[in-house]
């Protein structure tokens, strides 16, 4: 397993659940996750069951009581979806947010409980050789690790997938800063138990609470003046201010709060058609890295990791059949993600005639119809993630 991150260690939970022994190789010197909040569907927790992992996961999570859409211009209410009982019943699990840090703790612990699972930090993964039915991964020192197959979890830059693949990113030109806030210097006017999206003029800003409240996720994302290639390097105040000028106080306020901003300038990927060559496959962010928009990326992970493991079940065991069938499942699910995440950003980025369009696309609309909306992403279910 080429990767320690939420895919990895879900991917490894996965095939050690079907008896497989797995060498997780990890290039940082310790395991962790970087970044702030994370938003989980009902899939992400229907998966965290199939791992074995769901009451830890969700012993660490903020139940929301709705998801909500406003207008950074005027303020008006576009959408609020409520996300309570009715919710859970149609989709058989809650909707929450949840520190990305407590996502991989909670994977981690899981890991380390099992006996199938070896970790190895500090290993950047730079060759892959397959002869036969071996394959050798070769490190940044030249040590060769051998195994049965090999899983890039590695993710949006993937050496795996530079590989096998060699395609280029797609970097958006949007650019995301995120904070977390603590509770006592959040804005009380503001702590709603939601994720609140404020959609201005190629920006929208989202905040929501974490860890039962302590801590707010306060992100902002706005579309780059300049030419921005992909990374993730310490932001400025000033350069946030700069980009949301036409934006109502209330929502504006947010911009003032955080001590210190983390900026990603942020890429996808185009879908792929192939992402398993013989014994070597892709998951996660190096499989289909994806934008913020839906707020997909983990739990896209976490379902392929499932999948995989059903896949390998299906297969009796055979790594070679159970990544063919793993691929065959997941290709068009999540490029649809992948795509769809792409027009969100459109609508929440919204301007002129386009913006009043879209205030318009959701007024008045019943919570049935959100769900109905819904349900091909958040209706998917373990027992039946694999394709014919």
């Amino acid at each position: 397993m080429c990767g320690g991150g939420i895919g990895g260690l879900a991917a490894a939970l996965a095939l050690a659940q079907q008896g497989v022994r797995v060498k997780v190789l990890e290039q940082s010197q310790e395991l962790g996750e970087i970044g702030a909040g994370v938003q989980l569907g009902p899939n992400a927790f229907s998966a965290f069951d199939a791992l074995g992992i769901g009451e830890r996961a969700r012993g660490r999570a903020v139940y929301t009581e709705r998801l909500m859409l406003l207008d950074a211009v005027d303020g008006s209410e576009i959408a609020s979806v409520p996300v309570g009982d009715a919710f859970r019943t149609r989709f058989g699990n809650p909707y929450a947010v949840i520190h990305r840090a407590d996502i991989h703790l909670s994977l981690l612990e899981g890991v380390q409980r099992n006996g199938q699972i070896e970790l190895e930090t500090s290993t950047r993964v730079e060759r892959i050789e397959q002869t036969g039915d071996r394959v050798a991964v070769t490190d940044q020192r030249g040590r060769t690790f051998e195994a049965d197959a090999v899983i890039g979890c590695d993710g949006g830059k993937s050496v795996v997938r530079q590989q096998y693949v060699g395609d280029n990113a797609r970097v958006s030109g949007h650019v995301v800063y995120r904070a977390v806030v603590d509770e006592a210097e959040f804005p009380d006017d503001l702590k709603q138990n939601a994720p609140v999206v404020w959609c201005g003029p190629n920006c929208h800003l989202v905040h929501y609470p974490l860890r039962g409240g302590q801590q707010y996720n306060v992100v902002v994302t706005f579309h780059s003046r300049q030419t921005e290639t992909w990374s993730i390097t310490e932001g400025s105040q000033e350069e946030v201010l700069s980009y949301f000028t036409g934006i109502v106080p209330r929502a504006r306020q947010l911009l003032s709060l955080p001590r210190s901003w983390r900026r990603w300038a942020t890429a996808d990927r185009e879908p792929i058609e192939q992402w398993t060559f013989g014994r070597a496959t892709l998951l996660g962010d190096a499989a289909h890295p994806m934008l913020q928009y839906l707020a997909q990326g983990a739990c896209m992970a976490l379902e392929d990791s499932v999948t995989l493991g059903e896949a390998v079940r299906a297969s009796h065991g055979d790594l070679a059949a159970a990544f063919g069938r793993y691929q065959r499942s997941r290709i068009a699910r999540t490029a649809r993600v992948l795509l769809m995440t792409r027009e969100m950003g459109r609508i929440y980025h919204a301007k002129g005639v386009e913006r009043l369009v879209r205030n318009d696309l959701w007024k008045g609309r019943t919570p049935e119809r959100f769900y109905d909306a819904l349900e091909w992403l958040y209706g998917w279910k373990p027992d039946r993630c694999l394709a014919d």
